[in-house]
């Protein structure tokens, strides 16, 4: 069963696609209501009822290829995570697969990997964005955190390079413009990199929110 839970920030509806079990749905565990600066804290805070919360801001030398979390904010990272899919009734592991400044990337691991990724992968989508957002309210706002599950965005990249190609000439031999599906702002820019020095081809991105869709549209050579 899938609902969808609302995030509202700036007027805006970010609808964050997520699963759920038989027995405790999502939308019990992040209660969603309407705000704009307060509403992902309050999100954050509901997930996190029972995850000791302390602000990780020290700074500690990491072993940049050990999978283990480094330091206190890792550590609560890969808590909350593993606290969240818990409560939805999924097992999960997870590891840390690469670090940057300011980056990290964590691996997943469960036997429900198919529900865990969902449709296009907006269930890891959705993940990923309460991950963050609980990373700010760590004091790390600035930290990225990328979440991957059996290589599905080295995998979705693949597919979106395709996807942006095979469209191009689709738009070059019909010279009319194609719209894409609706897609986070990770996969649109693949979409516009992938396509961008194609000096007959542009690419624009069109509607509000989120998800947003790519047009691949012909403009002949000047």
């Amino acid at each position: 069963m899938l609902q969808t839970v609302s995030l509202l920030d700036r007027g805006d509806i970010l609808k964050a696609r997520v699963f759920v079990t038989g027995v405790i749905p999502i939308y019990k565990i992040c209660k969603p209501f309407s705000g704009m600066v307060n509403t992902r804290k309050k999100i954050v805070s509901d997930i996190s009822s029972d995850i000791p919360v302390e602000a990780a801001k020290k700074t500690q030398k990491k072993v940049f290829g050990n999978p283990l979390p480094q330091d206190d904010f890792e550590k609560e990272i890969v808590t909350f995570i593993t606290t969240v899919v818990s409560k939805m009734g999924y097992d999960i592991s997870v590891d840390v697969m690469h670090r940057e400044e300011k980056k990290i990337e964590l691996r997943l691991e469960s036997s429900s990997s198919a529900v865990i990724i969902g449709k296009k992968g907006r269930n890891l989508d959705a993940l990923q964005l309460l991950t963050n957002v609980y990373a700010g309210k760590l004091g790390r706002s600035d930290e990225r955190i990328i979440l991957d599950i059996e290589n599905y965005r080295i995998r979705r990249e693949e597919s979106l390079v395709r996807l942006a190609y095979t469209t191009a000439d689709r738009v070059r031999t019909s010279r009319n413009s194609f719209l894409l599906d609706p897609m986070n702002p990770f996969e649109r820019r693949i979409v516009h990199t992938t396509l961008n020095d194609i000096s007959d081809i542009e690419t624009e991105s069109e509607g509000e929110g989120l998800f947003k869709q790519v047009r691949v549209k012909y403009k002949g050579f000047f």
